[in-house]
């Protein structure tokens, strides 16, 4: 067998690109769109208000979940009416009328088991943000006679600590990047137009109310901006 004639060069690297042949070093591709929420998994949901597709969706970081309950067939819709509904276990499973919450979830299934799509996005969010225990203790304040926001500050917490980034997240992954968006939040619209879903318009969502959600209702307009109008003495308002 033949030996190779050693010539003194080194063989150049032919997938080495240095400065001396003229050709830049390439930086380091980075992942295009990152997916940050992806659905876990769908099932049907029938309900009395029509019939729906539940989904679940999880996100990259712990406590990052979200249950999205789908009306029509959502990839086909350029604008779906959506509602973000942060979670009350005391309003929505136990018909508490110290808010409106069910009232504002059961009319949300309302309207959109009537559009060709729709989803209503359930958040845990519950106590604005505070959770179960916190709210609890907020309640018995406003037993004392502080209001919905004094008695979240009187605990340490911001008068509404919800976020919206995950919410808008979950939209994605669902395919929708436009929404027409049932709220009276107007930094519900500011969080989520800012996390890169288009609010192309907002619909009111004012259910009937009990009389004695009045003084809450009258906080959220008052004090955090609710864009709510006319007499709220029994008629309806936003969680």
């Amino acid at each position: 067998m033949k030996k190779r004639k050693q010539t003194g060069k080194a063989r150049p690297d032919m997938n080495h690109r240095g400065p001396k042949d003229g050709h830049k070093r390439r930086a380091p591709i980075k992942p295009i769109g990152v997916q940050k929420a992806h659905i876990v998994a769908r099932a049907e949901l029938p309900t009395r208000f029509g019939r729906f597709t539940v989904v679940a969706i999880a996100g990259r970081s712990k406590g990052e979940e979200a249950v999205a309950i789908e009306h029509g067939r959502i990839s086909g819709a350029k604008t779906p009416l959506v509602r973000i509904h942060s979670q009350c276990l005391t309003g929505d499973v136990f018909a508490s009328e110290r808010c409106d919450c069910r009232a504002q979830l059961e009319m949300s299934l309302r309207k959109i088991a009537k559009e060709r799509a729709g989803i209503v996005l359930y958040l845990p969010q519950e106590g604005r943000g505070i959770g179960l225990l916190n709210k609890v203790k907020a309640y018995e304040l406003q037993d004392e006679g502080f209001d919905t926001v004094e008695a979240n500050r009187e605990l340490g917490f911001a008068a509404d600590s919800r976020d919206y980034d995950f919410a808008a997240e979950a939209l994605k992954a669902l395919g929708v990047r436009r929404v027409r968006l049932l709220s009276n939040n107007p930094d519900k619209i500011r969080q989520l137009e800012n996390a890169g879903i288009r609010v192309v318009e907002r619909v009111p969502c004012r259910p009937p109310t009990s009389r004695r959600s009045a003084a809450y209702l009258l906080t959220k307009k008052n004090k955090l901006g609710h864009l709510l109008e006319g007499n709220l003495r029994g008629s309806g308002g936003k969680r």
